[in-house]
This record gives structure tokens, C-alpha cells and sequence, in this order.
């Protein structure tokens, strides 16, 4: 007999299943609670309530433990290409060869932007957020594709749309960083693979070829694996919400991005830079630093430790930080912020203060150190966040189309004015 739980409402006792994953997850299914009681849950930021069933990625932070479809996430770090786990992520299982080529080539073909967008791109001032400038140009795609409107189009019209925005993005990427320092856009080049386009996009002048660096590649690569998915974050439950209506893939993944550029979201590696540069502008002196943050009175935290989900470790730190090491030692990059960031390292992981509070450094640490020796300006920061994202959130709003689920639609419980009589405005 399967489990169910038991709720006491006004005398009436009522019966709710118990649904178990697969990994031993257990929910109560509140679904038909209002129609049986009258009832609602209250649950403040959705904490403790499960929006969806999926069946894309598990994460359990009491024993840091993160898996794509079943893999680990440090086994495919360690071996598998970006485009393998976007595959994986999108449609469930690992490609064959001839799978990843035939996915390759169909996302190598759509990497261009119609030239209109260049437009587009000029309209904005030099100064814009490149998140901002991102999540309308990523909206925009839909008008130029108006068949993507349509939510009953074939499984081959919608994987087209798949093709084109996993392709689009890096470009619109990069163009996004050299309209805001008003160099000429680089147009992608197809004998790249996915990352290597990417940095010579961002990186590369009309007249001079961009160096790419394997060491640089391998770890843009594995950053992209790590920021994938990571279950149902605000910007995932955002894709979700937002294609439960129906929208187009587009204008969904927009408002993905939307949510991602908020700091409580996606800036914890553009924090860590901006404490490190704090630190520096004050003289570079980390064991002040480390008293204060041990000082409960002191408001300063600091960035890139610890983590919400996390509650020993971080197994995305433990990956990230021997390419963090490879790019330092490969680059040999001269950098006082980066010199401040390995003393802190260095204390976090020897100090017992910080080891019993399992204040360790997690994987925006070592992001945002990265992303500063290649060279990634800081407010590009949460752009590489999103275009790591990417096949996450192509993969949960897939699910869920296919899963037909209804649309989002929260309940609250009201604390405003009851009925009131309209006053008009001359006795107001």
C-alpha cells in the first residue's frame, strides 16, 4: 500500500499521497488540497514546495552530491565535451558519434544573426549591461523567426528552434561585449568548436587572429558543465513559469536570463572581483580581512564561500579549482586581485574557523577568478553564467511541454483591505 500523510482541518481528518523519487525524495502532493479543504499552503520563496516532477538533474546539498540524468557531475567535467552535456541535458541520453556530429553540425550552421540585429546592438548605449542588452536581443530572436510562435509545432520545428538558440547565443554574447567598448563585431567561424568560437567572438580583432589556448578552452568548458542546470533555481523555475503559457523558447530563455542577472542569482562571481578589489584598494592587507569576516558585528562577508544548497561542499569547487590552477599556471598572470584570491584560498582551507563553519571556497570563487586571468570583463561575468545555463533551461522547458503541464498559476493568502465603497474625489 503506498504511504500517505495525514492533515486535521476543522475537525476532518484528510488523506494525501506520498510520492517518492527516485533517489528517495519524498513530497506530500498537495495538488487537490484547496478542492478537498478549502485550504492553501503558505510557503514564502517556495522553500519547501515542489513545482514539477523531473527527471533531469539531482542535487542533494547535505552531501554535495550533483547529477545530470544520472551522471556525475565530476565524472563528466572530467571527460565529456559541453556539447555532450547539452545533448545529454536536452534529450536524455549521451550521443553517440554520429549523434554529436549531426548535433555540432545543425548548431554550427545557425551561429549567425541576421545582420538587421547589428542594428539593434548600435541602439544601445555603450554603457548597458550586457545582461540587459543579452535578455532583448535574445526576446528579438522570436520576431525573426514568427513560426516559433506557434506551441504545436513538430518535434522538428521545435528542435530547429533548439539548434538556432543553443548557436545564437555565444554570438549575441560576444557581440554584446564589443558593442559595448565600440569595437567591430567578429563573425563566428565554424571550423571552432563551441567554447573556441566563443572566445575568438569576444576576443578577436579584424586585424589580428586570437591565440586559443586549450588550457583556456578546457576550462570555459568545464565552467559551461558546471553552471548547465542545477535543478529548480529562480531562473529555472522562471523558464518554466513562463513556458507554461505557451510563450516561445526564446522570449522564455529572455526571461531566464532576467532572472539570472539579479545579484542574488547570478552575480556571486562578479561579487567575489568586487571584494577582492576591495581588499586590494585598501591595501591588500587579507588578515585584516579575515578578522573582519570572522567578526560577527562587521557587515563585510566574504564572497565565493560557503554556498545556500551546499552544506559541506561544493562538488563543482572541487572541479573548478585544478583548472583555476592550470589557467594561473599556464597564463602566468601578474594580478594583485588574483594574488589576494589565493591567500584567501589559503586560509579558508587551513583555518578551523572557516573549515567548521564549511565556509569553503565554492565554484564562484574559482569561476570568477578565471574568468578575470582570461581576460572576461566583470560585467560579462553573468553572461558566461547564462550561456553555461543554456541547456538547463532548453532542457526544463522541453520537459515540461512535453509533460503538457498546465500553467503556473501561485495562490496567495490576502492581507490587504476588505470591501470598501468607492469615495469620489471631490470628498477625498
Amino acid at each position: 500500500m503506498s504511504e500517505i500523510a495525514k492533515i486535521e482541518l476543522d475537525g476532518k481528518v484528510y488523506e494525501l499521497p506520498v510520492i517518492e523519487g527516485s533517489e528517495n525524495e519524498k513530497a506530500i502532493d498537495i495538488s487537490k488540497l484547496r478542492e478537498l479543504t478549502g485550504y492553501i499552503t503558505l510557503d514564502t520563496g517556495y522553500k519547501n514546495t515542489g513545482a514539477t516532477k523531473s527527471a533531469i538533474t539531482f542535487l542533494d546539498g547535505e552531501l554535495g552530491i550533483l547529477h545530470y540524468r544520472g551522471y556525475s557531475i565530476e565524472e563528466l567535467a572530467e571527460k565529456a565535451s559541453f556539447m555532450e552535456v547539452s545533448h545529454l541535458l536536452i534529450y536524455g541520453e549521451l550521443p553517440t558519434q554520429t549523434e554529436l556530429t549531426n548535433f555540432e553540425t545543425n548548431i554550427k550552421k545557425h551561429t549567425l544573426v541576421h545582420e538587421d540585429m547589428k542594428r539593434f546592438f548600435e541602439a544601445f548605449p555603450a554603457q548597458a549591461h550586457p545582461m540587459g542588452v543579452l535578455s532583448s536581443m535574445v526576446s528579438s530572436l522570436a520576431t525573426f523567426y514568427p513560426e516559433s510562435l506557434d506551441p504545436n509545432r513538430s518535434a522538428e520545428a521545435k528542435n530547429l528552434t533548439i539548434q538556432r538558440i543553443l548557436a545564437k547565443l555565444p554570438t549575441l554574447s560576444a557581440w554584446s561585449y564589443k558593442n559595448s567598448i565600440r569595437h567591430k563585431v567578429m563573425y563566428p567561424r565554424n571550423n571552432y568548436n563551441y567554447c573556441e568560437n566563443f572566445l575568438h567572438m569576444m576576443f578577436a580583432m579584424p586585424t589580428e587572429d586570437y591565440h586559443i589556448d586549450p588550457i583556456v578552452v578546457s576550462a570555459v568548458n568545464k565552467l559551461f558543465i558546471l553552471h548547465a542546470d542545477h535543478e529548480q533555481n529562480c531562473s529555472t523555475s522562471t523558464v518554466r513559469i513562463v513556458g507554461s503559457s505557451q510563450a516561445n523558447l526564446y522570449s522564455t530563455v529572455s526571461a531566464g536570463i532576467s532572472a539570472l542577472w539579479g545579484p542574488l542569482h547570478g552575480g556571486a562571481n562578479q561579487e567575489v572581483i568586487e571584494m577582492l578589489e576591495q581588499i586590494h584598494k585598501d591595501g591588500g592587507n587579507v588578515d585584516k580581512w579575515i578578522l573582519k569576516a570572522k567578526d560577527k558585528e562587521d557587515p563585510f562577508r566574504l564572497m565565493g564561500f560557503g554556498h545556500r544548497v551546499y552544506k559541506n561542499f561544493d562538488p563543482r569547487a572541487n572541479i573548478i579549482k585544478k583548472a583555476c590552477d592550470d589557467v594561473l599556471q599556464k597564463l602566468g598572470v601578474n594580478d594583485p586581485l588574483l594574488a589576494i584570491a589565493k591567500k584567501l584560498e589559503k586560509v579558508a582551507l587551513e583555518d578551523e574557523y572557516f573549515k567548521s563553519r564549511n565556509l569553503y571556497p565554492n565554484v564562484d570563487f574559482y569561476s570568477g577568478i578565471i574568468y578575470k586571468a582570461i581576460g572576461i570583463p566583470t560585467e560579462m561575468f553573468t553572461v558566461m553564467f547564462a550561456l553555461g545555463r543554456l541547456p538547463g533551461w532548453i532542457a526544463q522547458w522541453k520537459e515540461m511541454t512535453e509533460n503538457k503541464e498546465p500553467i503556473g498559476r501561485p495562490r496567495q493568502v490576502y492581507i490587504g483591505k476588505t470591501s470598501r465603497e468607492y469615495v469620489p474625489l471631490s470628498k477625498r
